[in-house]
């Protein structure tokens, strides 16, 4: 049985070259090309089943129930570490008092309007309904509200660098409520509920309402002064950071941009929990592992960059919790036909392992 499951693996290898799943979607690595066709699509999943049945991950000190796992909430991370009840507030104030900043708030809901609208454009997500037309212009609404409030709301800017108030004999336009733009995620959610291709995007949408509930009834003024947008921006994060806790998936989109500049989803086949060195009462190793399609050094390099995100996700959250002992982090992966090794990157382990029958 293991002689042909391998037997379909290794000949999907080489069908399935370069590409890989990234962000929930698979992606040639070769010409950064999204790949929607359903018989790949299958294949995937055909050859992610096969191959992960033939790997054992307790020859990368994992246990034998290891799982396939999306970050997507911080909870999720404190649940893997084993971090107590008291330790997870230290967490979420560590975590609020970064993230939960105003700018921070309008950049993350920008990337996300920005990813929907480069796939949308895409002609191979196109779906010519009315629905999804309707969703267009409802998401360059988004995108124009949100650049309409980053000429005032930046903190970084000075009240001298921006430009002069209106005159009072000048006809301004009313302040705008947060709650407009709350209105119009929830239209565009409705109008791409259905498209399936597009559906970690909306996803993404549908999150990021929960962040623009909590602020919707702040106005975005115009012509106020440097100290008046500090307070604007003190009220924004209090208020985030008093109802986003860490089962949020909404904090922990802010968190991804605030530490990667991206709201990618992070995926791995294996993670293994955490695990006490052998004979080292202090120390602690947590790996995480993906299968590949090939063992180039771009696809390697792709996922490895991945990997070290969430591996740097698990690093904030011990440290911010305070536990005790030191933590390991490792990254394995798997391939058909490799050279094993191993090397490090940015300060974390990582092992190559070839698939075998």
């Amino acid at each position: 049985m293991a002689g042909k499951a391998f037997a379909k693996v290794t000949k999907l290898t080489h069908t399935l070259k370069g590409i890989g799943c990234f962000d929930g979607r698979l992606i040639n690595i070769i010409d950064k090309v999204t790949v929607t066709e359903d018989r790949i699509v299958h294949e995937m999943r055909d050859f992610m089943s096969l191959a992960k049945a033939l790997i054992d991950p307790r020859v990368a000190n994992m246990s034998s129930n290891s799982c396939s796992l999306t970050l997507s909430y911080l909870s999720k991370v404190c649940d893997i570490l084993d971090v107590s009840a008291q330790q997870r507030k230290l967490v979420r104030l560590a975590v609020c008092s970064q993230v939960t900043q105003h700018h921070i708030m309008r950049a993350t809901l920008q990337q996300v309007l920005m990813n929907l609208k480069s796939d949308m454009g895409d002609s191979k997500y196109r779906s010519g309904t009315r629905e999804f037309q309707m969703g267009e212009q409802v998401l360059s609404s988004c995108i124009d509200f949100l650049e309409d409030s980053m000429e005032v709301s930046d903190p970084k800017w000075s009240s001298w660098m921006r430009s002069a108030p209106v005159k009072k004999f000048e006809k301004s336009s009313p302040p705008r409520k947060w709650s407009e733009l709350l209105e119009m995620f929830e239209d565009l959610t409705k109008c791409l509920v259905h498209e399936e291709r597009l559906a970690s995007h909306v996803s993404k949408v549908h999150v990021m309402k929960e962040g623009l509930f909590q602020i919707k009834t702040l106005l975005v003024e115009k012509d106020i002064s440097y100290k008046q947008l500090q307070r604007q921006d003190c009220i924004v994060q209090r208020r985030l950071s008093k109802c986003l806790g860490l089962p949020s998936r909404c904090l922990f989109m802010l968190l991804l941009y605030y530490l990667f500049g991206s709201v990618r989803d992070i995926h791995v086949e294996f993670c293994g929990g955490i695990q006490r060195r052998e004979r080292i009462e202090s120390r602690f190793v947590l790996c995480v592992g993906k299968v590949l399609t090939c063992a180039d050094e771009e696809m390697v390099l792709s996922v490895v960059k991945e990997l070290n995100k969430g591996l740097g996700l698990f690093r904030l959250v011990w440290d911010s919790a305070g536990m005790k002992g030191e933590l390991e982090l490792e990254g394995h992966l798997w391939c058909v036909g490799t050279e094993e090794r191993s090397f490090t990157y940015r300060g974390n382990a990582y092992f190559v392992h070839e698939i075998r029958s």
